[in-house]
């Protein structure tokens, strides 16, 4: 009798050990892991200028001090687009109720994609004050995809007929470095662990 009351008690302290190592963890302001920085030493997001959905000048003004994804996609495509904003839907939730997140959805395909055909598109997809849809020249945005966001090669984007069409999300910190990795965002595991990296970052 005396030996499992002893045992008893070992078990609800070990209990107890894991709960208070929970709550900690929860509430630590430091984070349990280091979440990689992507490219080059020093390679941080340059300057851009776009126009929104609502037609409204967009600018790194509006990112600074904040976590955001980035994509980059066309309104009109039925193929990759398609999952990844369905994925991307999910991020939207995630943080739809922070100040200190966003999503940045960039066109492909400024010729069909103006402000008002992204306007169309956000709303079909009711996404939320944080997630904001981008398009202008197409020069920009795609040098903004090579240069920024390591989603293609500065020389690819400046030949002639190229069309970036690619699945990947990429997360970028409160001081704008590329982080984590590429994340596939056709692939519901690799957005999972994307919505766990940025709530990670958020915490720092």
């Amino acid at each position: 009798m005396k030996n499992i009351k002893i045992a008893l008690i070992i078990i609800s302290i070990i209990c107890l050990g894991f709960f208070l190592y929970s709550i900690w963890q929860k509430n630590s302001t430091f984070p349990v892991r280091e979440i990689p920085i992507l490219g080059n030493s020093g390679h941080l997001v340059k300057d851009f200028s776009f126009i929104n959905q609502d037609g409204k000048v967009f600018t790194q003004n509006e990112v600074k001090g904040k976590v955001y994804i980035v994509e980059y996609f066309f309104t009109t495509c039925q193929s990759i687009c398609v999952p990844m904003n369905k994925n991307m839907m999910k991020v939207d939730s995630a943080f739809k109720d922070r100040n200190d997140f966003m999503i940045l959805s960039h066109t492909v395909d400024p010729e069909v994609d103006s402000a008002a055909q992204l306007k169309a598109y956000a709303d079909a997809h009711h996404a939320s004050k944080n997630w904001i849809f981008l398009t202008g020249p197409k020069e920009k945005l795609y040098n903004t995809a090579a240069e920024s966001y390591l989603l293609a090669t500065p020389q690819a984007v400046k030949t002639k007929d190229y069309f970036l069409h690619t699945q990947m999300f990429m997360l970028v910190d409160k001081q704008g470095h590329l982080r984590g990795d590429a994340y596939d965002g056709t692939d519901p595991k690799k957005v999972y662990k994307l919505i766990e990296d940025a709530k990670m970052l958020l915490r720092d």
